[in-house]
C-alpha cells in the first residue's frame, strides 16, 4: 500500500455541496460499482491518466488485470463529499477514494484508501 500525503489534510472541512461535489460523487460511484462489478477495463476508464500508466508500470500488467491485483474495497454508500478547488476526496462506508477534476470530468487519482490517525491515507492505487 502506498500513502496520500497532500490531499487527506488538504482537503479536511470543505465543503462537497453543487455541481462539484455532485460531479465527484457520482465519477467515485461510477469507479465503485465498476469494481464491484468486475468491470475493471470500465473501472481503469475512470483513473487518471497517469494513475493507469502508473498502476500498469509497478505491476507489469495491463490496468485492467492490475486493478483486480489491488483488490480493492467496496465501498458501500457514500457518506462524505469534500471538494477543495480541483481536488475530491469521497468517503464511502468502506473506501475513501481522491479525485481530481480533468477537461473530460473528475477522474480517481487515489482508491483503496484507508485513514491513518495522525498519518496520510495509505491507499492502494495512487500515484507516485
Amino acid at each position: 500500500m502506498l500513502t496520500v500525503p497532500v490531499l487527506g489534510p488538504t482537503l479536511a472541512g470543505c465543503g462537497g455541496s453543487g455541481e462539484r461535489g455532485t460531479g465527484a460523487s457520482a465519477a467515485a460511484t461510477s469507479f465503485e460499482q465498476t469494481v464491484q462489478k468486475g468491470d475493471l477495463r470500465a473501472a481503469c476508464a475512470v483513473l487518471a491518466p497517469d494513475i493507469r500508466s502508473e498502476l500498469e508500470e509497478s505491476e507489469k500488467k495491463a490496468c485492467p488485470v492490475g486493478t483486480a491485483a489491488e483488490k480493492l474495497p467496496v465501498g458501500g454508500p457514500v457518506s462524505t463529499v469534500n471538494v477543495y478547488g480541483r481536488q475530491a476526496r469521497v468517503v464511502f462506508k468502506s473506501d475513501t477514494l481522491f479525485l481530481s477534476r480533468f477537461p473530460d470530468g473528475w477522474k480517481v487519482v487515489a482508491a483503496g484508501c484507508v485513514p491513518e490517525s495522525g498519518r496520510p491515507y495509505r491507499c492502494a492505487v495512487k500515484g507516485g
